[in-house]
């Protein structure tokens, strides 16, 4: 970052609009942070046309500029894997479409559904679950034939009182204005079946500024509220950062963590072991590590299973209980823990079993043999 010599430049950098408006998007400004490599400028370029990427200017500044292998480069910044490995996948492993209600519900279990109110984020992270809603520029999962207000999800809220639990994620829920999602809340609120109402965001990780004392007044008005923040490792958990959590806490925001498994990034049991002690310091429940997705262009994120569970022993002993996250793999099924016999190896994937007994096969060579990144 460039040296803040006044007053100003200092309000700027922690103004989070400011943060939004001056994105690193280019090579040339990525260059300001990092010497970018010929991979990562391969990257850039092949995203052209088709796919977002964006930094804060406060996650750039956690990038190491020289090493190539910093996790914070590797989650950001485009590399030429994410398209030399870009036919295998699928755009959508996790089944959301297949469950897509209304414009944007997702009602995949009994008693809970997923809120897509946004399709936006501060920084698009690389190894993106819902890549092809949120970073592909031509492809959502919204049913772009649906309404384009929020009564139609909210209707269907209200016509299903087995829904006790609303997940709002996007894209990031706090993209949105803070007095839109004020007013989300203030609805959900309304509704008398829905008891639990969790926000999933990384802008506590890439961008902390986002939660000024507009938004803090907001989220305690809506308290209690359950926050699962998401970070992948501990060069992420910043001074800022943390200060944010203690405001969170205070404003009687619960805190739950989803990680998930990444390879060259958080795949080592030391690194595993010091992100869920430093969250737990700081107030913060590792809740899931999940195991990367099979996104078309993310093979080269994604360990093996046999790896996973490797890591997760480690974990065992060195790691308080409550301090240990589950290791879950999401699928079309459902969310199928990693251990015991709901997941089966096979030479080309796996088989799994979900909490109703239904089994599934998911093909995918890179969960059963390492590859090379």
């Amino acid at each position: 970052m460039d040296a803040l010599t006044s007053q100003d430049a200092f309000e700027q950098w922690h103004d989070w609009r400011w943060q939004m408006r001056n994105r690193i998007d280019t090579l040339d400004g990525l260059r300001r942070w990092i010497t970018p490599t010929d991979t990562e400028k391969t990257g850039i370029a092949a995203c052209g046309r088709t796919m977002r990427w964006s930094i804060t200017p406060y996650y750039a500044s956690l990038m190491d500029p020289e090493n190539t292998d910093c996790p914070i480069r590797m989650m950001a910044v485009p590399r030429n894997a994410e398209f030399v490995h870009g036919n295998e996948g699928h755009q959508d492993p996790v089944g959301d479409r297949t469950y897509l209600k209304t414009r944007r519900i997702i009602h995949k279990y009994p008693d809970r559904v997923v809120f897509l109110v946004s399709d936006s984020c501060p920084v698009y992270c690389r190894y993106c679950t819902r890549k092809y809603h949120t970073i592909a520029r031509d492809s959502t999962y919204f049913k772009t034939d649906a309404p384009m207000d929020l009564e139609a999800d909210f209707a269907y809220i209200r016509d299903n009182p087995e829904i006790n639990d609303v997940l709002l994620t996007g894209g990031d829920p706090l993209s949105l204005s803070t007095g839109r999602l004020d007013a989300i809340l203030g609805t959900l609120k309304q509704i008398s079946s829905v008891g639990l109402v969790r926000i999933g965001t990384r802008y506590p990780v890439l961008l902390p500024a986002r939660f000024d004392d507009e938004l803090m007044t907001v989220l305690a008005k809506h308290a209690p509220l359950y926050l699962s923040t998401h970070f992948n490792h501990p060069a992420e958990i910043t001074p800022e950062a943390v200060t944010v959590l203690r405001k969170l806490q205070a404003a009687g925001v619960a805190l739950l963590n989803q990680s998930v498994l990444l390879k060259g990034v958080n795949d080592d049991a030391e690194v595993l072991k010091t992100l869920c002690r430093r969250l737990v310091s700081v107030g913060v429940t590792p809740y899931y590590l999940y195991h990367c997705d099979n996104v078309a262009g993310l093979t080269h994120f994604i360990t093996t299973i046999e790896r996973g569970r490797a890591l997760m022993a480690q974990l065992s002993g060195h790691v308080t209980g409550f301090a240990t996250p589950r290791y879950i793999i999401v699928t079309t099924i459902g969310k199928i823990p990693i251990d015991g016999d709901h997941v089966t190896m096979t030479e080309d994937g796996i088989i799994v079993r979900n909490y109703k007994g239904e089994t599934l096969r998911v093909t995918c060579s890179a969960l059963v043999h390492e590859r090379s990144v």
